[in-house]
């Protein structure tokens, strides 16, 4: 199915699907423009897309595959695509893959996560098969122990490697400790979530050849958000269009941004399906338009990833901001916010993770004590009201734990880092 023109779309939700028929009750009977909708709440849209009894829907539910999402964040939720939705979705995404560097007869190996009702991998071995340049599908998976991974990658002579950027650094993890060199490998695409310098650094040692970009940008609830952009800074993408229209809104008052530079968050509208409509849907993250081109874009990380610290609000950009100014000799290749809570009091620990070697053999100037003191004065630097707050008796100080980076949890079902662990009793 082609993409449709806006005022078709919005034309047939207000006609057949009961939620946004109420959303959209006080407005005029013709909208042709955007901003003369209301942006989606999207607490109000998932309680309205019970998978047995959807008000979304605009028809019923008998043709259709069914994917599963929200599992880093919340209870998950359930989005459908059409025979017709899904092939579109694949192919415009599959032609953003040239932007990657994907060239012709390139070996990609798919380590996304399948099954459970979960659509990465299946969606980029689709993408794959989609793509306008020929090119050798290794479906992995994301699951497959390194163990076995790493020989399979070998023997095939595996050249591209795509999955999450966790994924793509545990198993950087274990070629560098096992001493195996893929020497074929010279792409590696991350998606799913963001990548850190110090990531950067784990995957430069374990694949010094490779080149590291974005495989795109795309939810299975918000559908086809950005296509990549070739340049230095893997963040900036630019629209699917016509597939696809993308708004960056102003975090209080939810009026377009249009002048580069501003942060704001992520709205899309997808022209192309109409089984659950999209339409001015949040889509979780923060943005910036950069002037560099037409629909260009670089995504900033999540609306709101972060924790509430007793009385203290951090993000986990904070952090990585703290320990890239700290870490000097790049010896942490990854992060973990653990919130922790005893003797009546929230606390903060820092879980840094090092590379294989610099952990107890005197690598690290100083010791790793002396690199927790500094990340954690850098931190307390851009967040003054932690230090104060621990003195005042409401939080534990801050502090440190060291890990490697196969112990940072990870959600058992995408495979993506848990930014935020929060341990603190419920019940």
């Amino acid at each position: 199915m082609s993409a449709q023109q806006l005022s078709d779309l919005i034309r047939f939700a207000r006609h057949n699907s009961p939620y946004y028929r109420d959303l959209y009750a006080s407005l005029p009977p013709h909208v042709d423009h955007l901003t003369d909708l209301p942006v989606v709440d999207q607490q109000d849209f998932w309680a309205a897309n019970a998978l047995d009894d959807s008000r979304v829907l605009t028809g019923p539910l008998s043709e259709a595959t069914v994917y599963k999402t929200g599992g880093t964040t919340g209870s998950p939720k359930f989005s459908v695509y059409t025979r017709d939705e899904w092939r579109t979705f694949v192919t415009a995404f599959g032609q953003g893959l040239v932007d990657t560097g994907l060239r012709p007869g390139h070996r990609v190996a798919d380590l996304f996560y399948a099954g459970e009702l979960y659509a990465s991998f299946l969606f980029v071995l689709d993408s794959l098969a989609h793509a306008p340049v020929d090119n050798v599908r290794l479906p992995v998976g994301g699951a497959a122990p390194p163990e076995s991974t790493i020989p399979t990658l070998r023997d095939l002579a595996a050249q591209v490697l795509t999955g999450t950027s966790t994924t793509l650094c545990r198993l950087a993890e274990q070629v560098v400790a096992s001493g195996v060199r893929l020497d074929a490998v010279e792409l590696l695409l991350f998606g799913g979530e963001a990548l850190f310098d110090d990531q950067r650094r784990l995957l430069a040692s374990a694949f010094p050849r490779a080149e590291v970009r974005s495989v795109g940008y795309a939810s299975v609830d918000a559908g086809l958000l950005g296509r990549p952009v070739s340049g230095a800074d893997a963040r900036v993408h630019r629209a699917f269009t016509p597939y696809a229209l993308v708004e960056i809104l102003d975090d209080s008052t939810d009026e377009p941004i249009t002048e580069p530079g501003r942060p704001g968050r992520v709205v899309v509208t997808s022209l192309f399906r109409r089984l659950m409509p999209i339409i001015r849907y949040p889509a979780g993250d923060r943005a910036e338009w950069t002037g560099t081109g037409p629909g260009h874009f670089r995504i900033l990380g999540r609306a709101e990833e972060g924790v509430r610290v007793g009385p203290v609000s951090l993000y986990t950009q904070d952090a990585q901001d703290a320990v890239a100014a700290a870490d000097t000799e790049g010896h942490v290749v990854g992060m973990q916010l653990v919130v922790r809570r005893w003797e009546g009091r929230d606390g903060l620990v820092l879980r840094l993770a090092t590379a294989p070697g610099d952990d107890a053999d005197g690598r690290i100037a100083g010791g790793r004590e002396a690199l927790a003191e500094a990340v954690v004065t850098q931190l307390e630097t851009v967040r003054p009201l932690y230090p104060d707050s621990a003195r005042a008796g409401f939080v534990h100080p801050l502090s440190v734990e060291w890990a490697r980076h196969r112990d940072l949890a990870v959600n058992p079902r995408s495979g993506k880092l848990v930014r935020v662990l929060d341990e603190r009793p419920t019940a």
